[in-house]
């Protein structure tokens, strides 16, 4: 594989670190992205994403001359599809960006290449880009090799994770299952899962599945407690030390391009089936609607306790601490929620890892904190760890920023 290109079309996230990786290992990668800035960027050896250990891998690879980003592919004999699949209508998953990247690589598709998805996909995706490949290229009908295989990586402990996490490898026969097995064996210290395409891709959406449903019974229990004057936070720890009980905490929501997205890919197809899966997304987005809720509640009882509008410090907007990623982030809906209802209160915004923010005018957590008389605790920040608010503000903690750490 040494003196072998890689193509990986799509250069986000997971794609980035992917090429970075498989470049780290000698391989020479060619990465695609129709984002010309993302491009540029990479190929300054610099990342447009916050994930730590990646710059320094990228700073690397590209100087060696083992990394390149183009808006277009060449020809190589392993092609990774890693671009976004999102959502159109109500919720019905929208595989365009992968047929798009498929069709721009079929003009240089040949006998003996290896083609993988790693987009979270609809199950039966992986067979239908093996029908268009062949449909428009029926040469190459059995002489490619075709495999789904998801990524199951946390944001924040990517390079490591990438490295040594199992992985879930489903060609859509057995050799392409093995081709494929063989490709990541290159790279991936985790132990290699091998099955069909359609198990692979069904095995990314219950993964995520699985953790919504158990995020949306602790979303639902604090609910529950607030309605009931119970802490959910002692609760929660009780019921804790059950030998045989993990309940997981709750949150203001769930967010990400993941956990509340993949769920859908199921709930789409299977609407009637999936009961459980289903009332766990609407647990979960309903958590964020409550926490607006509260918050506005909050807002006009200051207002009849003291006489004069509030002001509000808003306290983190990415989708999970310590991250900059606000993709589908249930703290970015709260924050544009409670600006929607606003009437001249005064708003702080505070997300300490990013810079800037195109709605939201950003708020040192310092600042924020003197000059608010409501604190709302959306997401567990480092910076917010164990923090102790002066007597006199009102503290609306929705992410257990204190309990978080215990």
């Amino acid at each position: 594989m040494k003196d072998k290109q890689v193509v990986m079309m799509g250069l986000g996230y997971i794609g980035l670190p992917t090429a970075a990786l498989i470049a780290s290992k000698g391989t020479r990668v060619h990465g695609v992205d129709i984002n010309q800035q993302v491009v540029d960027t990479i190929n300054e050896g610099r990342i447009h994403i916050v994930e730590p250990a990646l710059e320094h891998t990228v700073k690397e690879v590209v100087a060696r001359g083992l990394l390149k980003a183009s808006t277009s592919p060449v020809e190589a004999h392993t092609y990774l599809i890693v671009v976004p699949t999102p959502f159109k209508g109500k919720n019905e998953p929208d595989i365009s960006f992968v047929e798009a990247a498929t069709r721009a690589i079929l003009p240089l598709l040949k006998a003996g290449d290896l083609y993988i998805i790693e987009s979270t996909s609809p199950i039966g995706t992986t067979e239908k880009m093996q029908s268009l490949i062949y449909q428009e290229r029926p040469e190459l009908n059995g002489k490619i090799h075709m495999a789904y295989c998801p990524e199951r990586v946390l944001p924040g402990n990517v390079m490591h994770e990438l490295v040594h996490n199992d992985r879930v490898i489903g060609g859509v026969d057995e050799v392409s299952t093995e081709k494929a097995a063989a490709f990541y064996g290159n790279y991936v210290e985790g132990a290699l899962h091998k099955t069909n395409a359609r198990t692979a891709e069904m095995c990314k959406l219950v993964e995520n599945s699985s953790r919504d449903v158990q995020i949306a019974f602790a979303n639902e229990l604090s609910l529950i407690c607030d309605k009931a004057g119970i802490d959910v936070w002692e609760l929660i720890n009780l019921a804790n030390k059950h030998p045989r009980v993990h309940i997981l905490r709750p949150g203001c929501g769930v967010g990400g391009h993941c956990i509340a997205v993949d769920p859908y890919f199921i709930v789409s197809d299977y609407p009637l089936e999936s009961k459980i899966i289903g009332t766990a997304r609407e647990i979960n987005n309903y958590k964020s609607f409550w926490c607006a809720e509260k918050i506005q509640s909050a807002r006009l009882q200051f207002e009849l306790d003291h006489g004069r509008k509030p002001r509000i410090a808003i306290m983190g907007l990415a989708f999970k601490p310590d991250i900059d990623d606000l993709r589908e982030s249930p703290a970015k809906y709260i924050a544009q929620k409670v600006l929607q209802h606003a009437n001249n209160e005064e708003y702080f915004f505070v997300e300490p890892n990013i810079n800037t923010h195109n709605i939201f005018k950003l708020t040192p957590y310092g600042e924020a904190m003197e000059k608010a008389d409501i604190i709302v605790y959306l997401v567990a920040h480092k910076e917010f760890k164990n923090t102790v608010a002066p007597v006199d503000k009102v503290v609306l903690d929705f992410c257990g920023v204190n309990q978080y750490w215990q």
